[in-house]
């Protein structure tokens, strides 16, 4: 049978399906039975589900899980979750309840400023296109004035529409280059119009130009679309205390931040550890992105640019020791929205929003920005201390023994045995064998 067809879209659900585990699996019953089994009984949920994409033929479930007890200005929030390892909550748990005895974290946004670019190529004098730009800006407002009405009600529009010279990387290259306040919105498919209009009125406006006209100059437009990079869309998070209240059982306090500190510091010089460093991060934000319905791809991009700023990958966190006080922070780009896309229309993403108080955009940043500092916090603690792997893997022992088709009683026994055993795969594959013996 071919593997390739026509008209793939047009097909009936269960056409799709009975393609695909015709064509691809070699046991049709069961590849169509795992899909069925993720389908909602609900069938007006399930055929939501279904118009959020192209060619859906099921549902692809990740636990949400909840992060309770973070102490955000002053405020207790439960946080969730939406993530697939085994760690992450457990970690951002433990660092919520261990900051929340020393204060909490502390956040401030530091800006919600959106861009977006027009593309463009001109052949002809940069000064000239400067004065034409500058004249045409009460147009693009006017051309735009349907788009941002609403907009404006709430208290964003265009900021500001400013022409770019990019010609010494790029021959005839040029940007208009727009900022935005979308408040609440994330603002993609309001600032995509905007600039899709300040195109089209771009190049009206060159076409009707005597000067290029009689000069011969060319002006193309290439695309117009958001930037994903948002460096003045920023948020702190923060924690501090006294070095010695951060001495525990085994752990000595001003030990544990100098080698804190050092950990920090490699990771802003070594880009190899940086990138894993930053994942960590990553594994607090996306799980709260995802939770509450916004684009973890468009923010993982513009974090990880942001991280290379200065032509180097580094850190985004930062630690010191001053004056005898312990400091913890990040300053991070996040473009979040708590309306519009998702947010309305997944029960979840709804049900999300709502443990968190119904956040405005800017709160929204507060909080996942916070989940990745926890990470981060546990992650570096565990890797300075204990190593990394002796709670992951503790956590990863449940996907082991599933694995494993394990009975409960096998779970339970296998659980207390390696409450003072070290978990790696083939030990626990010796217990369970023992055990079935």
């Amino acid at each position: 049978m071919s593997k390739t067809i026509k008209g793939f879209s047009k097909l009936a659900k269960s056409e799709k399906i009975k393609w695909i585990a015709q064509t691809y699996f070699q046991d049709e019953t069961t590849a169509t039975k795992t899909l069925h089994q993720y389908w909602n009984n609900d069938l007006k949920l399930q055929q939501l589900h279904d118009e959020f994409i192209e060619n859906t033929i099921s549902n692809y479930y990740l636990p949400l899980g909840i992060a309770p007890n973070f102490s955000i200005n002053k405020e207790t929030y439960a946080i969730p979750m939406a993530i697939e390892e085994s760690s992450v909550v457990a970690a951002a748990s433990k660092a919520a309840k261990f900051w929340s005895e020393r204060g909490g974290f502390k956040t401030t946004v530091l800006g919600t400023t959106k861009v977006g670019q027009v593309h463009f190529t001109f052949d002809g004098d940069p000064k000239e296109l400067t004065n034409f730009i500058k004249q045409l800006q009460p147009q693009f407002r006017k051309d735009t004035a349907s788009i941002t009405a609403t907009m404006e009600k709430r208290g964003g529009g265009i900021k500001d529409i400013v022409l770019v010279n990019k010609t010494e990387s790029l021959e005839h290259y040029y940007q208009l280059h727009c900022t935005f306040e979308t408040k609440d919105a994330m603002g993609a498919n309001f600032i995509n119009s905007c600039l899709e209009q300040f195109a089209t009125t771009l190049r009206n406006g060159f076409r009707e130009e005597v000067r290029f006209r009689e000069s011969g100059n060319n002006l193309n437009i290439i695309m117009s679309i958001l930037s994903n990079y948002v460096p003045d869309c920023l948020v702190r998070a923060e924690v501090s205390c006294p070095v010695n209240q951060l001495t525990e059982k085994d752990i000595d306090g001003a030990q544990f931040a100098e080698k804190f500190i050092q950990a920090i510091k490699i990771a802003h010089v070594a880009p190899s550890r940086a990138v894993t460093h930053n994942k960590g991060i990553m594994n607090g934000i996306d799980a709260v992105i995802l939770a509450t319905g916004n684009d973890f791809r468009a923010v993982e991009a513009g974090v990880h640019a942001y991280a290379a700023r200065d032509g180097q990958y580094r850190s985004l966190t930062n630690a010191s020791v001053e004056n005898g006080v312990f400091k913890f922070w990040m300053e991070i780009p996040l473009a979040l929205g708590t309306v519009g896309g998702l947010t309305k229309l997944h029960p979840l993403v709804r049900w999300s929003l709502e443990l968190l108080g119904n956040p405005s955009a800017s709160r929204l940043m507060e909080i996942v920005a916070v989940a990745g500092l926890a990470q981060n916090f546990a992650a570096v603690k565990s890797l300075t201390t204990t190593g990394i792997q002796q709670g992951h893997m503790k956590m990863h022992l449940m996907n082991i023994l599933n694995q494993l088709n394990a009975t409960p009683t096998e779970k339970e026994k296998t659980i207390t045995h390696f409450k003072t055993e070290t978990v790696t795969h083939s030990a626990v594959i010796a217990f369970m064998e023992d055990l079935r013996n």
